[in-house]
C-alpha cells in the first residue's frame, strides 16, 4: 500500500505514553484488555469503549478503577464522539468478528465493520485526536497467494493494496471490510492529517481468547477428552500463532509512529495444525487415540504467516514467546477457568463471538 508521508523510527518507546490520553475500543475484548493493561502499566491514561456484545468487564479486572469504561455502540456517532473526546491517542480494536466458523456464517455482521470504522474514525477527527492505530487482519492478503501447502509465503504489506492490480483480493466479507477500514484510515489521514497505522494482526491466541479460534478450541476439545478428536480441515493448513502479549505490544509500539503506515503484526513461523496439537497435547498430558478430520468444516487459506520486517524496522518490535510457552499458559489458563457445562457446549462456542 502506497505510503502517504515517512515515519520515524522508535525503540523501547512505551515510556511515552506516561500521562498520555488513550482510547481503546473493545477495550474489553481478548487481544484488547491485553493492550489496556500494558498502556496502562506504562502510565496512560486509559478509556475503555465497549458494547460488550462479546467482551467482558472481567478481562479488566487487573486494571479496575484505573481505566474509565464507557459502554455502547460505536455505530452511533453520538456515542463514537463522546468516547473519543479529548483522546490523544485511539486503537481501535472493536468489530464485529469472531473465528473462522463465525466470519464464515455471519458475512452481513462482518461487512457492518465498514460502517463502524468510519464512524469511528470520523468521531476521531472531530475530536482533534493526533493518531490512530486501527486493528486490521491478515484477512486483507489475496487468497491467491495462501492456497498452497507448499509454498509458504511470507506475506508483506505490499501484497494487499489499492494501487496495482491484482493486490485487493481479500479474505471473504471479513476481509473485505478490513481492507476497506484500511481504505477509509488513509482517507482520513490523507484530509485530516491524523497519524494513523493500518495493524494486520496475524492470528493472535492467548489468556481470554474464546472457543471460536482454533488454539482455544483445540484446547478445549482436549479438556474436554474428545476422542475421537475433531480437527477441521486435514490438519495441515498452517498459521503463524503469536501469542497476545506479543500482539499487543506491537500495536502498543505501533502507536509511536507518526504519518502513515500499513505494519504486520504476527510471527514469520509457520505452524500446521498438527503441529499444534502435538504442542497441546504434550502440555495437558492427554492424546486422543483417533483424529477425526473433517474436511467439510470452514479452515480458510492453507497457509498464513507474516513478513514482519517493516515493524521491526520501524518498532524494532518482533514475536519473542514460542509456541510451547503460550499454549501451555493459554491451556493452564483455559482449564482453570472453563466450566463443565461450557465444555458440554464446545460445538456452538466453535461458531459464536
Amino acid at each position: 500500500m502506497q505510503r502517504c508521508a515517512a515515519v520515524k523510527p522508535v525503540f523501547d518507546s512505551l515510556h511515552s505514553y506516561a500521562r498520555e490520553r488513550v482510547l481503546v475500543t473493545g477495550g474489553a475484548s481478548f487481544i484488547g484488555s491485553h493492550l489496556v493493561e500494558l498502556l496502562v502499566a506504562q502510565g496512560a491514561k486509559v478509556t475503555v469503549a465497549d458494547d460488550f456484545s462479546s467482551s467482558s468487564r472481567e478481562n479488566l479486572k487487573s486494571v479496575s478503577g484505573e481505566v474509565d469504561v464507557l459502554e455502547g455502540d460505536l455505530r452511533e456517532s453520538a456515542f463514537a464522539r463522546r468516547a473519543t473526546n479529548g483522546a490523544q491517542t485511539v486503537f481501535h480494536l472493536a468489530a464485529l468478528h469472531g473465528g473462522r466458523g463465525y466470519i464464515d456464517t455471519h458475512p452481513v455482521e462482518c461487512t457492518s465493520n465498514m460502517q463502524l470504522d468510519h464512524v469511528v474514525f470520523g468521531a476521531c477527527a472531530a475530536s482533534g485526536v493526533q493518531r490512530i492505530v486501527h486493528a486490521s487482519s491478515a484477512c486483507v492478503y489475496p487468497t491467491d497467494l495462501q492456497d498452497d501447502d507448499n509454498r509458504r509465503l511470507l506475506l508483506g504489506e505490499a501484497d494487499a493494496n489499492f494501487e496495482e492490480p491484482g493486490k485487493a483480493f481479500a479474505d471473504g466479507e471479513y476481509g473485505w471490510a478490513k481492507l476497506m477500514g484500511e481504505l477509509q484510515l488513509r482517507a482520513f489521514h490523507k484530509q485530516h492529517g491524523i497519524d494513523a497505522v493500518a495493524a494486520r494482526i496475524f492470528t493472535a491466541y492467548g489468556e481470554r481468547e474464546n472457543e471460536s479460534h482454533a488454539v482455544i478450541a483445540l484446547i478445549a476439545k482436549a479438556a474436554a477428552r474428545l476422542d475421537p478428536f475433531p480437527v477441521w480441515g486435514n490438519g495441515q493448513q498452517t498459521r503463524n500463532f503469536t501469542y497476545v502479549h506479543d500482539t499487543a505490544k506491537g500495536l502498543a509500539l505501533a502507536g509511536r509512529l507518526s504519518g502513515f503506515e500499513v505494519l504486520n503484526v504476527g510471527t514469520a513461523r509457520h505452524h500446521t495444525i498438527l503441529e499444534l496439537l502435538e504442542v497441546i497435547f504434550d502440555h495437558v498430558g492427554w492424546r486422543p487415540e483417533c483424529l477425526d478430520l473433517q474436511v467439510d468444516k470452514p479452515v480458510g487459506v492453507r497457509s498464513r504467516a507474516a513478513d514482519n520486517a517493516r515493524i521491526k524496522e520501524l518498532t524494532g518490535w518482533e514475536p519473542t514467546t514460542p509456541l510451547g510457552v503460550g499454549v501451555a499458559r493459554t491451556s493452564d489458563w483455559y482449564v482453570k477457568s472453563a466450566t463443565p457445562e461450557r465444555l458440554r457446549d464446545i460445538d456452538r462456542l466453535l461458531t459464536t463471538r
